[in-house]
């Protein structure tokens, strides 16, 4: 199975929350995916790497992703997502698990 690699940059509108440490969530299988946040220096931005089997779907990706930085007020941010087939209320919902954790 090929994989495909999906690079966006977004900024939050009013970015105001940034991460103290690294947060890992969620695991790689049958229609799962995993979380990785981790704080960088990006001048406010931030970046997301997706690795996905799924090709066609980058405006699907762009928007679920502008949607949760821009809900979470997210500044300087890495986030990797390992995707393996999961839909985006499942993409959103784990997004949101990981966020969580950086305030547990």
């Amino acid at each position: 199975m090929a994989l495909n690699t999906l690079e966006f940059e977004c900024k939050a509108e009013a970015a105001s929350v940034r991460l103290a440490a690294p947060v890992h969530y969620g695991v790689v299988g049958s229609g799962d995916l995993e979380v990785i946040l981790e704080p960088r220096d990006l001048e406010g931005a931030v970046t997301v790497k997706i690795t996905t089997p799924v090709a066609g779907f980058d405006a699907v990706w762009r928007k679920v992703l502008e949607t949760f930085v821009n809900r979470a007020k997210l500044a300087d941010v890495a986030i990797d997502i390992n995707d393996n087939n999961a839909s985006p209320a499942v993409v959103s919902m784990r997004l949101q698990q990981a966020f969580a954790e950086t305030a547990a």
